[in-house]
């Protein structure tokens, strides 16, 4: 007998049986990691056809709610955390915020000479002492993000005695070294993990990724950090919220109308011609 009782009406069937999935995914019914039951089980669930849910699956499978994999089933995956991209609230805060217990793990710190490339980044000379930080942030236990960061090292004297796991470096650098961070330049783009940055995230060989390349400008705009951070694609999202406008918008007249060539046609009226100067004001908005 069905567990869940689908009803004929404007609401495809697929998509109730997607919602319930869903519910059920949120009220945990079935956790990260876990098997979901068979098609066949499912659509006895709901008394349906297989065909109905494997189209609920499927819209579950594009929001990667769930993996399908042909000869192991559908298993669940853990949700994806969104992040502003133009946000200002450090990774603690933001996991903290969600309900996610966050925690730095320091994998590698050194002195090293700066190459070109650093050097250039941090306006110092070629060789001059950089400070390397790899630092992999965690939330709820899971590795999230792989930082790897260098700072000048003539500015910032015996960064490595300080608690880098426990404490935020920005906030270290405001408090211990009068220089606190205001501007960041970043660029992202997706790329595919090599076997020891996989390794330390916790994933599978070529898995994807999304890198996050910088520049961060202390208070006196100085550049204090390079750095680069490598984040499961797996598990984060970013999004940006961001303003529109359009030059032509200044200009306090109407917008121009876009003709709508063949619509007014002999014998039309002025009727079908407004409604193409609609549809025309339409495609442009």
């Amino acid at each position: 007998m069905a567990r869940y009782r689908l009803e004929l009406g404007p609401i495809p069937l697929h998509h109730q049986v997607y919602l319930d999935l869903t519910s059920a995914l949120d009220n945990e019914e079935w956790r990260p990691g876990d098997r979901l039951p068979p098609e066949r089980e499912l659509a006895v669930r709901y008394g349906c056809s297989v065909i109905t849910v494997r189209h609920a699956l499927g819209e579950l499978a594009r929001e990667q709610r769930i993996e399908r994999t042909r000869g192991r089933g559908t298993y669940v995956l853990s949700p994806r955390i969104d992040r502003n991209i133009a946000g200002v609230m450090s990774f603690a805060e933001e996991m903290e915020r969600r309900g996610l217990d966050p925690a730095t793990r320091l994998v590698t710190s050194r002195l090293e000479p700066a190459g070109e490339t650093v050097a250039a980044a941090l306006d110092i000379s070629l060789d001059a002492p950089v400070v390397y930080l790899e630092r992999l942030r965690l939330a709820a236990g899971q590795p999230m993000i792989l930082e790897q960061a260098r700072l000048p090292a003539q500015r910032f004297p015996q960064l490595l005695a300080h608690d880098l796991e426990r404490h935020s470096l920005y906030d270290i650098l405001a408090q211990r070294y009068a220089t606190r961070v205001v501007q960041a330049r970043e660029t992202i783009e997706p790329i595919v993990l090599r076997a020891r940055e996989a390794r330390l995230l916790g994933l599978p060989l070529r898995s994807l990724a999304l890198l996050v390349s910088g520049v961060a400008l202390g208070d006196d705009g100085a550049p204090v950090e390079v750095a680069s951070s490598y984040v499961r694609g797996d598990r984060t999202r970013y999004y940006l919220e961001r303003e529109v406008t359009r030059v032509s918008w200044n200009d306090q007249s109407d917008p121009p109308l876009v003709a709508a060539a063949g619509l007014g046609g002999r014998g039309a009226g002025p009727a079908a011609g407004r409604g193409g100067r609609e549809a025309g004001r339409r495609r442009h908005a």
